[in-house]
């Protein structure tokens, strides 16, 4: 798998992979992405702002994530845990879809590790991420890769989410 940012002719079929992931959601029972988040508008802000990455094999988009270094409001306020980092800015994932038919192959991974990539170039302590609560394939993927539990953030809906990081060396 190659990696790559994200350009404007790739947002349909980055639409597509969200529309397989938001339907998996919903067979397991998950009401995240269940309301129209991330439409078109999101990934397309992404992609603007170049920080949407793709990855693909034989020129096919196999999965794609919103992967950068910054800071995130909604981190700023964590409940019933603690940062490993106090940190203003991190390696940050976002929106992580992976085509059906290339679960199970190392995608996610792959995209998480771009993120170290980056931030470690960047010179941050830490990656943050985070995902719904029952998300169990997202939580065992993220510990799989080294990611913590910290705690519970809010997002800008009012919606709760678990939040993961890993320290960097």
């Amino acid at each position: 798998m190659n990696e790559r940012l994200a350009v404007p002719g790739d947002l349909g079929r980055i639409m597509e992979i969200i529309g397989e992931a938001r339907r998996s959601l919903a067979a397991l029972g998950i009401d995240q992405w269940q309301d129209g988040y991330p439409g078109a508008d999101d990934i397309a802000a992404d992609i603007a702002a170049g920080r949407r990455w793709v990855l693909t094999e034989g020129g096919e988009i196999l999965a794609s994530a919103a992967v950068y270094v910054g800071h995130e409001e909604t981190y700023d306020e964590l409940r019933g845990g603690a940062w490993g980092a106090d940190a203003r800015e991190y390696g940050i994932i976002h929106r992580i879809a992976v085509a059906k038919a290339a679960r199970g192959r190392g995608a996610a991974s792959r995209l998480v590790a771009l993120c170290r990539e980056m931030a470690v170039s960047a010179g941050v302590p830490c990656l943050r991420c985070d995902t719904h609560q029952g998300n169990l394939p997202m939580r065992r993927m993220l510990e799989r890769n080294g990611y913590v539990l910290r705690g519970k953030i809010t997002l800008k809906t009012g919606e709760e989410r678990v939040a993961y990081e890993k320290m960097l060396p």
